[in-house]
């Protein structure tokens, strides 16, 4: 969909707003003040009683539905601020955004049931043996395919939905929020071993100064791609997924549906690979664990995902490892994918930044190159995504109380930028028609996607693993040491 400018507004501007509006009230959990804790949370969950709950334990005796109401009224009414900057029918948005809202919560919250979302370690919570162990992240999942249903075979929905079907806004919105988590998290890690954290930093400039030119050499050369389709396939394939194709393909000013529809693709192929990595670790690298863990880290396309991959490594490695009578501290083998994912995230806004000044001077601007033309053209949402980035990672580095009130602050910001990720994947697969989408090249998409990622990115993250983290072990508890020299 087009963004509709109107007195220097467009989606990137107001994702901007939005974004920073909802930091700032989470800020205020620094004073005492939790006024996002009502918001609504979802739960891994075997009874659906306790799929829901409010974020924070101050408003435990908030019903959940009441609380889910209020975190749809709570958006619905920024929603309607922006449909009015963007000269939007408000009835029409409100309608079609109360569908959007709901249809999508509902696949979140499928998404979250335990048979699937269960990752290894907590199957003894939920009193289960087996799961598709694909972490809440599956719910991004459900909602494409239910707005493929939609887009496909529902027209007249769609249509009802139209003014509010705007996947840009909600995933521009939701990586301004994601900046507060992420620079959280590193302050967190800031504290690991300096080997790790160092060796962290080395591994994840891998992925843009070696993955990054070869994927877009193969879409430009192998598949003829042009550069508007081969940049943020590259970004999507071997930087941060979603986040990365987004923001660079802001960055070049690619029609939407191009980084859309890439970001599908991240989705998908982030869960097989959830499914297959870790096992193949713990065949492969139980000698060699912390190995096993950043590879997790450079391997797997999604936050949620890679963390989640880097914990069942976690789990999967010791358990072996204690089997051969060797048991590590638990928690230090997922250290390694946290911090190689946080450095990867880190530099999403730098590349947006960089495409930008190359995109202006050699590709379309040409000639002497202006500090208003790149401003411009980079993208706003992504200072958004710096600004939330710094400010938080600054107070949480002034003391360990005030990292502790970050992390919780963080907590309560991260459950809206999951929304308006769900919101995101439903929306996306409604303006997805499976014809416009292989005419749009969609089939020659995977097919680079699947070289890419499984005849290239992986196999060279896990050489970038052992040259960095051969011959590193977690501190031990009882038991010789495994790692074979």
């Amino acid at each position: 969909m087009e963004e509709v400018k109107r007195k220097g507004l467009n989606e990137d501007w107001i994702a901007f707003w939005i974004g920073l509006s909802i930091f700032g009230l989470g800020l205020l959990a620094f004073f005492g003040w939790e006024v996002l804790g009502w918001a609504i949370k979802t739960n891994v969950w075997i009874d659906i009683g306790k799929a829901l709950t409010p974020v924070s334990t101050t408003y435990k005796a908030l019903p959940a539905f009441g609380s889910l109401f209020l975190t749809y009224v709570f958006i619905l009414v920024f929603m309607l601020i922006a449909s009015k900057a963007l000269d939007a029918d408000l009835k029409k948005f409100a309608v079609g955004f109360t569908l959007v809202f709901w249809i999508s919560y509902s696949c979140l919250i499928i998404g979250h049931f335990a048979y699937i979302a269960a990752i290894h370690t907590d199957f003894g919570k939920y009193g289960i043996t087996w799961s598709l162990n694909l972490t809440g992240e599956a719910g991004y999942i459900v909602a494409l395919l239910a707005g493929l249903v939609v887009g496909n075979f529902f027209p007249k929905l769609v249509e009802t939905m139209s003014e509010a079907t705007r996947p840009e806004l909600y995933v521009k919105t939701a990586i301004v929020i994601l900046g507060a988590g992420l620079g959280a998290k590193a302050a967190e890690h800031l504290g690991m071993g300096q080997a790790i954290l160092f060796r962290g930093l080395c591994a994840s400039i891998e992925v843009y100064l070696i993955d990054w030119a070869v994927v877009y050499l193969v879409a430009r050369t192998v598949f003829k791609f042009n550069r508007e389709w081969a940049v943020p396939l590259a970004s999507g394939i071997s930087i941060c997924g979603v986040s990365a194709a987004i923001a660079t393909g802001a960055a070049i000013r690619a029609r939407p549906v191009v980084p859309i529809m890439v970001s599908s693709l991240v989705v998908i192929f982030a869960v097989v690979e959830l499914i297959i990595l870790p096992f193949m670790s713990r065949e492969l690298l139980w000698m060699h664990p912390m190995v096993a863990g950043d590879w997790m880290g450079l391997a797997v396309k999604t936050d949620g995902a890679a963390i989640a991959s880097g914990t069942i490594v976690d789990s999967l490695v010791r358990a072996k490892a204690a089997a051969a009578g060797t048991v590590y501290e638990p928690g230090w083998i997922a250290m390694p994918a946290v911090t190689s994912k946080i450095f990867i995230d880190m530099f999403i806004g730098i590349w947006s930044f960089i495409l930008a000044i190359i995109w202006c001077a050699k590709i379309e601007c040409k000639g002497e190159v202006k500090a208003s033309m790149i401003w411009e053209r980079f993208p706003k949402f992504v200072l958004g995504y710096f600004l939330t980035f710094a400010l938080m990672l600054a107070v949480s580095m002034s003391s360990k109380e005030l990292l502790k009130a970050a992390k919780m602050a963080t907590g309560q910001m991260d459950n809206f930028r999951g929304i308006f990720f769900v919101m995101t994947f439903f929306t996306i697969g409604v303006i997805s028609n499976f014809r416009k989408l292989w005419s749009e090249g969609f089939g020659k998409l995977t097919a680079v996607y699947f070289l890419c990622l499984f005849g290239f990115i992986i196999w060279v993250g896990l050489g970038i693993s052992w040259i960095f983290f051969s011959g590193m072990e977690p501190p031990i508890i009882s038991g010789p040491s495994l790692i074979v020299r």
